[in-house]
Protein backbone atom coordinates (compact mmCIF):
# COMPACT_ATOMS: atom_id res chain seq x y z
CA UNK A 1 0.00 0.00 0.00
CA UNK A 2 1.53 3.61 -0.59
CA UNK A 3 2.50 5.63 1.60
CA UNK A 4 1.29 9.21 0.10
CA UNK A 5 -2.34 10.02 0.69
CA UNK A 6 -4.33 9.28 -2.72
CA UNK A 7 -8.00 9.65 -2.90
CA UNK A 8 -9.00 6.49 -2.92
CA UNK A 9 -5.94 4.81 -0.75
CA UNK A 10 -8.23 2.55 2.05
CA UNK A 11 -8.76 4.39 5.46
CA UNK A 12 -8.79 3.14 9.19
CA UNK A 13 -11.64 3.83 11.42
CA UNK A 14 -11.49 3.04 14.99
CA UNK A 15 -14.10 3.25 16.98
CA UNK A 16 -17.49 2.38 15.47
CA UNK A 17 -20.27 4.17 17.82
CA UNK A 18 -22.47 6.46 16.11
CA UNK A 19 -19.88 9.21 14.85
CA UNK A 20 -17.30 6.66 13.42
CA UNK A 21 -19.83 4.09 11.94
CA UNK A 22 -21.69 6.71 10.05
CA UNK A 23 -18.61 8.06 8.92
CA UNK A 24 -16.97 4.84 7.98
CA UNK A 25 -20.25 3.75 6.21
CA UNK A 26 -19.90 7.24 4.43
CA UNK A 27 -16.49 6.45 2.49
CA UNK A 28 -17.92 3.50 1.70
CA UNK A 29 -20.47 5.43 0.14
CA UNK A 30 -17.75 7.30 -1.51
CA UNK A 31 -15.92 4.57 -3.30
CA UNK A 32 -13.32 3.55 -0.06
CA UNK A 33 -12.08 0.74 1.05
CA UNK A 34 -12.66 0.79 5.31
CA UNK A 35 -11.16 -0.89 7.56
CA UNK A 36 -13.34 -0.77 10.64
CA UNK A 37 -12.56 -1.28 14.47
CA UNK A 38 -13.99 -1.58 17.86
CA UNK A 39 -13.37 -3.33 21.15
CA UNK A 40 -17.18 -4.09 21.52
CA UNK A 41 -17.88 -7.30 19.95
CA UNK A 42 -21.26 -6.74 19.66
CA UNK A 43 -20.33 -3.53 17.79
CA UNK A 44 -18.04 -5.10 15.42
CA UNK A 45 -20.62 -7.92 14.49
CA UNK A 46 -23.03 -5.29 13.50
CA UNK A 47 -20.84 -3.57 10.89
CA UNK A 48 -19.77 -7.18 9.42
CA UNK A 49 -20.87 -6.89 5.87
CA UNK A 50 -21.31 -3.18 5.94
CA UNK A 51 -17.39 -2.23 5.79
CA UNK A 52 -14.62 -3.88 3.76
CA UNK A 53 -13.05 -5.52 6.60
CA UNK A 54 -14.35 -5.28 10.59
CA UNK A 55 -12.37 -6.64 13.69
CA UNK A 56 -12.60 -6.60 17.44
CA UNK A 57 -9.60 -5.06 18.94
CA UNK A 58 -7.81 -3.12 21.74
CA UNK A 59 -6.97 -0.06 19.72
CA UNK A 60 -4.44 1.40 23.09
CA UNK A 61 -2.15 -1.10 21.79
CA UNK A 62 0.61 -0.46 19.52
CA UNK A 63 0.82 -4.50 19.16
CA UNK A 64 -2.25 -5.08 18.23
CA UNK A 65 -3.01 -1.59 15.34
CA UNK A 66 0.52 -3.51 14.31
CA UNK A 67 -1.06 -6.99 13.33
CA UNK A 68 -3.85 -5.45 11.25
CA UNK A 69 -1.86 -3.43 9.14
CA UNK A 70 -2.30 0.08 10.49
CA UNK A 71 0.97 1.51 10.08
CA UNK A 72 -0.31 0.73 6.30
CA UNK A 73 -2.40 3.63 5.70
CA UNK A 74 -2.15 6.74 5.07
CA UNK A 75 -5.23 7.97 6.81
CA UNK A 76 -6.67 6.79 10.56
CA UNK A 77 -10.00 8.21 12.12
CA UNK A 78 -10.37 7.84 15.47
CA UNK A 79 -14.13 8.21 16.52
CA UNK A 80 -13.80 6.94 20.24
CA UNK A 81 -16.47 8.66 22.58
CA UNK A 82 -16.21 8.67 26.12
CA UNK A 83 -13.36 6.95 26.75
CA UNK A 84 -10.89 10.16 26.81
CA UNK A 85 -8.17 7.39 27.50
CA UNK A 86 -8.35 4.93 24.85
CA UNK A 87 -9.21 7.72 22.35
CA UNK A 88 -5.71 9.41 23.78
CA UNK A 89 -3.57 6.08 23.50
CA UNK A 90 -5.07 5.01 20.37
CA UNK A 91 -3.98 8.36 18.64
CA UNK A 92 -0.50 8.51 20.21
CA UNK A 93 -0.35 4.81 19.00
CA UNK A 94 -1.11 5.39 15.54
CA UNK A 95 1.41 8.01 15.57
CA UNK A 96 4.08 5.45 16.82
CA UNK A 97 3.09 3.29 14.15
CA UNK A 98 3.68 6.32 11.58
CA UNK A 99 0.12 6.65 10.40
CA UNK A 100 0.62 10.18 8.37
CA UNK A 101 -2.82 11.71 8.62
CA UNK A 102 -4.78 11.24 11.72
CA UNK A 103 -8.09 12.48 12.66
CA UNK A 104 -9.56 12.27 15.76
CA UNK A 105 -13.44 13.13 17.26
CA UNK A 106 -12.58 15.42 20.60
CA UNK A 107 -15.43 15.46 23.40
CA UNK A 108 -13.87 19.24 24.63
CA UNK A 109 -11.05 21.79 23.88
CA UNK A 110 -9.05 20.26 26.58
CA UNK A 111 -9.43 16.71 24.95
CA UNK A 112 -8.85 18.36 21.70
CA UNK A 113 -5.38 19.75 22.76
CA UNK A 114 -4.61 16.40 23.73
CA UNK A 115 -4.96 14.23 21.02
CA UNK A 116 -2.80 17.70 18.99
CA UNK A 117 -0.25 16.94 21.38
CA UNK A 118 0.22 12.79 20.73
CA UNK A 119 -0.04 13.40 17.37
CA UNK A 120 -3.94 13.57 15.94
CA UNK A 121 -3.27 15.99 12.54
CA UNK A 122 -7.14 16.98 12.56
CA UNK A 123 -9.19 17.20 15.61
CA UNK A 124 -13.25 17.44 15.19
CA UNK A 125 -15.62 18.37 17.50
CA UNK A 126 -19.18 17.16 16.19
CA UNK A 127 -21.30 18.33 18.31
CA UNK A 128 -19.69 21.62 19.36
CA UNK A 129 -19.39 22.19 15.21
CA UNK A 130 -23.52 21.33 14.53
CA UNK A 131 -24.70 23.55 17.36
CA UNK A 132 -22.41 26.39 15.88
CA UNK A 133 -23.94 25.73 12.37
CA UNK A 134 -27.58 25.43 14.15
CA UNK A 135 -27.13 28.19 15.74
CA UNK A 136 -25.89 30.46 12.71
CA UNK A 137 -29.35 29.17 10.89
CA UNK A 138 -31.74 29.81 13.65
CA UNK A 139 -30.71 33.93 13.76
CA UNK A 140 -30.43 34.39 10.10
CA UNK A 141 -31.87 33.34 6.87
CA UNK A 142 -28.94 31.01 6.10
CA UNK A 143 -29.72 27.53 5.43
CA UNK A 144 -26.61 26.05 5.83
CA UNK A 145 -23.11 27.76 7.24
CA UNK A 146 -19.61 25.89 6.74
CA UNK A 147 -17.56 28.20 8.77
CA UNK A 148 -13.42 27.45 7.90
CA UNK A 149 -10.02 28.22 9.82
CA UNK A 150 -9.55 32.16 10.40
CA UNK A 151 -12.78 32.94 10.03
CA UNK A 152 -13.44 32.28 7.03
CA UNK A 153 -16.85 31.15 5.87
CA UNK A 154 -19.29 29.33 3.33
CA UNK A 155 -23.09 30.17 3.63
CA UNK A 156 -25.80 28.80 1.59
CA UNK A 157 -29.02 31.86 2.09
CA UNK A 158 -31.97 33.07 0.19
CA UNK A 159 -31.11 36.23 -2.22
CA UNK A 160 -32.15 39.01 -0.14
CA UNK A 161 -35.10 41.54 -1.46
CA UNK A 162 -32.57 44.35 -1.95
CA UNK A 163 -30.82 42.69 -4.82
CA UNK A 164 -32.92 40.84 -6.40
CA UNK A 165 -33.86 42.38 -10.05
CA UNK A 166 -30.05 43.47 -10.38
CA UNK A 167 -27.02 41.51 -12.06
CA UNK A 168 -24.54 40.12 -9.88
CA UNK A 169 -21.52 42.94 -11.59
CA UNK A 170 -24.03 45.48 -10.90
CA UNK A 171 -24.62 44.97 -6.77
CA UNK A 172 -20.89 44.38 -5.99
CA UNK A 173 -20.98 42.46 -3.15
CA UNK A 174 -17.59 42.71 -2.44
CA UNK A 175 -17.68 45.88 -2.43
CA UNK A 176 -21.45 46.15 -0.79
CA UNK A 177 -21.26 43.34 1.37
CA UNK A 178 -17.36 42.05 1.75
CA UNK A 179 -18.79 38.66 0.49
CA UNK A 180 -18.24 36.70 -2.89
CA UNK A 181 -21.25 35.07 -4.90
CA UNK A 182 -19.81 31.38 -5.72
CA UNK A 183 -23.33 29.71 -6.96
CA UNK A 184 -26.73 30.83 -7.69
CA UNK A 185 -29.98 28.16 -7.43
CA UNK A 186 -32.28 28.75 -9.68
CA UNK A 187 -36.59 27.74 -8.25
CA UNK A 188 -36.77 24.30 -9.32
CA UNK A 189 -33.00 23.68 -11.29
CA UNK A 190 -29.47 23.00 -10.43
CA UNK A 191 -26.28 25.26 -8.96
CA UNK A 192 -24.51 27.43 -11.40
CA UNK A 193 -21.44 29.17 -11.04
CA UNK A 194 -21.96 32.47 -10.85
CA UNK A 195 -20.76 35.40 -13.33
CA UNK A 196 -20.85 39.35 -13.83
CA UNK A 197 -24.16 39.19 -15.96
CA UNK A 198 -26.40 36.31 -14.09
CA UNK A 199 -29.28 38.16 -13.25
CA UNK A 200 -30.63 37.72 -9.21
CA UNK A 201 -34.35 36.57 -9.04
CA UNK A 202 -36.71 36.62 -6.40
CA UNK A 203 -36.36 32.67 -4.41
CA UNK A 204 -32.66 32.40 -5.62
CA UNK A 205 -30.55 30.68 -3.11
CA UNK A 206 -27.11 32.05 -2.98
CA UNK A 207 -23.83 30.60 -2.09
CA UNK A 208 -21.79 33.47 -0.46
CA UNK A 209 -18.01 33.34 0.52
CA UNK A 210 -16.21 35.92 2.72
CA UNK A 211 -15.11 36.33 6.29
CA UNK A 212 -17.48 34.90 8.82
CA UNK A 213 -18.66 38.55 10.81
CA UNK A 214 -19.87 39.62 6.65
CA UNK A 215 -20.90 36.26 5.70
CA UNK A 216 -23.12 36.24 8.93
CA UNK A 217 -23.81 40.02 8.26
CA UNK A 218 -25.26 39.22 4.94
CA UNK A 219 -27.04 36.14 5.42
CA UNK A 220 -29.29 38.48 8.20
CA UNK A 221 -30.30 41.05 5.52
Amino acid sequence: MARNPRHHDPVLVIGLGRFGSALALSLMDYGHEVLGADADGKITQSMMGKLTHVVQLDSTSTEALGQIGADQFTRAVVGIGTDLEASILTVAALDDLGVPEIWAKALSETHATILRRVGANYVVQPEADMGRRIARRVVSRAQDFFEFEDGFSLIQTDAPDEVVGQTIGQVRFTDRYGVTVVCVKRHHAGFEMAHDDMLIQKGDILIVAGRTQAAQAFSER
